[in-house]
């Protein structure tokens, strides 16, 4: 599964919270890159902010515009562009695999392989360069510290011991947990919701949401990106993770340049340096999660990218093609299952 990244360097970087607006945007020069470049991402504000005096130093005629906003709500203001016809964005950087992939057959992204993406491995390569992979979340098991006889499987979810215990992400609204439904639906059978639902399993919404009901105690265990359960810990949090023993399932964000740019020499640019060594060390180190570069290692202490793919679940044409093809299927599925 692959993504391309990109991000320009500015002279001045702003977070912008709102769609964007109709300012002129300016033309690049010859030479070094230079203009405006719009990013539409999910990447956390305090990785951006990081990201600035890089970008500053490598790319200091560039002008970097943010639309920062959750994956689903960036993937809605695109679509509602793209129907408008009047797309704003130069750069596409969230973590929505799917979507990605849906763009690309039609014929929206521009073809780039940086040369800093000849290092990142094949299993997480778009091979016809239409984008690829920059950051890597992970989907764990967290607990409450101390939890006895913790699940250390996914599946475990469905056992009758952990019935009323256990919280999860909604995938009708969160996409990495949409991605981890198309997972472990794979996994185990189209009957999989129903047989959590009976379970008694919690659906908390977001990330945050599952976390909030792990530490409260709402729930035992729960199902929670990585980086939330790391950074959780760190500021003190009574939680731990689990790597499950039927596979971690890592959601790549991926990185990709629309065709329709008027400054690809500096949209370029920009992927260039999110995938470059310096760039992931940011994106990796502050956001908690792992970089694509082989050579760093993982977050707070956590294996590499090596030991990080042996632990989990790989992607596969067919999983990439059920998530694509089924995502409506899976999500009324679910809706009916947790609804009853």
């Amino acid at each position: 599964m692959g993504l391309v990244l990109m991000l320009a360097l500015l002279a001045s970087c702003r977070i912008e919270s709102a769609a964007p607006s109709d300012a002129p945007r300016a033309s690049h020069l010859e030479g070094a890159p230079s203009g405006d470049v719009w990013v539409y991402t999910s990447m956390y504000r305090h990785v951006l902010d990081a990201l600035d005096p890089l970008l500053r130093e490598k790319l200091p005629q560039v002008q970097i515009h943010w639309y920062q906003a959750g994956s689903e709500k960036v993937a809605s203001r695109l679509e509602a562009e793209r129907s408008a016809g009047a797309v704003r964005a130069d750069v596409l950087a969230t973590s929505d695999p799917f979507l990605y992939e849906r763009l690309a057959r039609e014929g929206a992204f521009l073809r780039y392989a940086s040369p800093n993406v000849l290092r990142v491995p094949r299993s997480l390569m778009e091979l016809d360069a239409h984008y690829a992979a920059m950051r890597l979340s992970t989907m764990v098991l967290v607990r409450r510290q101390g939890l006895e006889n913790p699940p250390s499987a996914f599946g475990d979810l469905i056992s009758e011991h952990w019935k009323g215990r256990a919280a999860i992400g909604d995938p009708l609204t969160s996409g990495t947990a949409f991605t981890w439904a198309v997972f472990l639906q794979a996994k185990y059978g189209d009957t999989f919701f129903e047989r959590l639902r009976s379970k008694g399993t919690l659906v908390a919404g977001g990330n945050a949401a599952v976390l909030q009901k792990v530490e409260s105690g709402e729930a035992d265990v729960g199902v929670l990106l990585l980086e939330n359960a790391l950074a959780a810990r760190e500021r003190g949090s009574p939680i731990t993770f689990t790597w499950p023993e039927d596979g971690a399932v890592v959601i790549p964000g991926p990185v990709a340049i629309f065709q329709t740019t008027p400054n690809p020499t500096a949209a370029k640019a920009f992927v260039d340096v999110l995938l470059s060594a310096e760039g992931q060390r940011i994106i990796a180190g502050k956001g908690d999660m792992h970089s694509v570069d082989p050579r760093l290692e993982g977050p707070r202490g956590e294996p590499g990218l090596e030991a990080l793919m042996a632990r989990a679940q790989p992607w596969t044409p067919e999983l990439l093609e059920r998530g694509l093809v089924q995502g409506s299927d899976l999500k009324e599925r679910f809706s009916r299952a947790f609804s009853q």
